[in-house]
């Protein structure tokens, strides 16, 4: 999941909630938070409450994903009536008569020319997770790690940003070991995570919906065809993306490194700090540290049953060298008086995807599209790009995307009018952004993150 697009999802989370599920949750994080060691025994009588269940389907609607192996949509559901098969799906629960239908697996392209399994439930099993989510986040959000800022209520991709920054120039902790997981959320072993759910969870009914979860077959379009298949069943391995539930089993699993990393006295002895989002981490460590980090960090991914991928993970030393991380750089910049400082930008790739999408939506093949809705999906991909990336020196790139989108937005409108030429006439910067409306990413604050060290 793309971060930007993730942390909009949870403070979507955070403030549609209604208010008998915000009291629900607020009484399960405050017991679990009061008693570390209580285990909850009843839990699945309240994920099949009638708010809960609501709550669930409106988040998932919101999300906009698409129709899973049954091939039912939003508008399907919406047609025979939301209350209805909400009643059904709550009886189902309420009697334990609900199971799980097949995943279906897509693939989606990645930048460096491989491809991403990603596995959608239907609609109907979302909804379930949905709910499994509302009840059990709360729980486990309570023993969570501060190092954690993958999908979390109240933290987000851009204060991990922060923490790395704050880390390398208030603490000299400045050899960072970059590192990278091969396939994380599809090699994530089936018992020790559940040993995690039981911990805190003694409701039988639910671990065995969640086992069930992880362990649902897959099936494949093959032209006409489908193939099925029960890989995470017979490897008793892997966490399907595209679940809701598989960002909070993500989490909890990543946290028993952490807590390794803690007990073995690395933190500590190394003066090596860990900051996590999703499968993705750094380690900051003082100078000389480094080396010694890696290695620890090598040895306990292979206990907890997970695959380091040798060829992203790497040793930089900040200023000298630069390092991405959650789609910035961070490294050595020179600012208008050439003096240097530490700071962060837009990662090239990050940029180079966004040019790629603002391409996609102003290609020729829209040309029947109306203007308003070309302008409107420009919009939408700008605003939330320069949302995110909105920290450090932007100013430049900033610059660079609004002449980009000027360039490729005009020629569709010459190529909409079936004219020839570039535009620049036709189309003056006042049409585009007074007329049309088209968005202008501005600079609207000094950020600390630029700041020189």
């Amino acid at each position: 999941m793309d971060v930007a697009r993730a942390s909009e999802i949870d403070a979507l989370r955070l403030t549609t909630l209604c208010l008998p599920v915000r009291k629900l949750q607020k009484s399960l994080h405050a017991k679990a938070k009061a008693e570390p060691s209580y285990r909850f025994y009843s839990l699945w009588d309240k994920m099949h409450r009638n708010d809960v269940l609501a709550e669930a389907y409106q988040l998932c609607r919101a999300n906009r994903g698409a129709a899973g192996a049954d091939g039912e949509t939003f508008a399907d559901i919406e047609a025979q009536g939301v209350d209805f098969w909400l009643g059904n799906l709550l009886e189902e629960l309420r009697t334990k008569r609900y199971a799980p239908g097949p995943l279906l697996r897509v693939w989606i392209p990645k930048s460096n020319g491989g491809r991403r399994p990603l596995s959608i439930p239907s609609i109907r099993d979302r909804v379930a997770q949905m709910a499994a989510h509302l009840v059990l986040g709360p729980i486990f959000e309570a023993d969570l790690l501060p190092q954690q800022y993958g999908f979390r209520p109240g933290v987000d991709a851009k204060m991990a940003i922060r923490r790395v920054f704050f880390h390398i120039t208030q603490h000299g902790r400045r050899e960072i070991v970059d590192g990278d997981l091969s396939d994380y959320f599809g090699t994530i072993p089936h018992s020790p995570l559940l040993r995690c759910l039981v911990r805190r969870v003694s409701d039988g009914q639910v671990l065995s919906v969640v086992k069930q979860w992880l362990r649902t077959p897959v099936v494949e379009r093959e032209g006409r065809r489908y193939r099925r298949t029960t890989e995470a069943r017979d490897s008793q391995r892997g966490v399907p993306q595209g679940g809701c539930i598989s960002p909070l089993m993500a989490n909890l699993y990543f946290r028993r490194f952490l807590l390794a990393w803690e007990k073995f006295g690395y933190a500590r002895d190394l003066d090596a700090q860990v900051v996590n989002y999703a499968d993705d981490l750094v380690i900051c460590c003082k100078p000389g540290n480094g080396p010694a980090a890696m290695t620890r960090m090598r040895e306990l991914m292979d206990r907890v049953g997970l695959r380091v991928n040798e060829q992203k993970t790497h040793l930089v030393s900040v200023p000298e060298e630069r390092f991405n991380f959650l789609g910035y750089t961070i490294g050595r910049f020179y600012g208008k008086d050439g003096r240097p400082y530490i700071g962060t930008c837009p990662s090239r790739k990050a940029v180079s995807r966004l040019l790629r999408r603002i391409h996609d939506e102003t290609s020729t093949r829209w040309v029947a599209k109306t203007v308003e809705s070309r302008v409107t999906e420009l919009n939408q991909v700008i605003r939330g790009w320069c949302g995110y990336f909105n920290q450090g020196p932007v100013q430049k790139t900033y610059y660079f995307i609004r002449a980009y989108t000027e360039k490729r937005l005009r020629r569709w409108l010459m190529k909409k009018r079936q004219r020839r030429g570039t535009g620049y006439r036709q189309y003056p910067d006042a049409y585009l952004y007074e007329k049309l409306g088209l968005y202008k990413p501005v600079v609207r604050r000094v950020n600390p993150s630029s700041a020189k060290a």
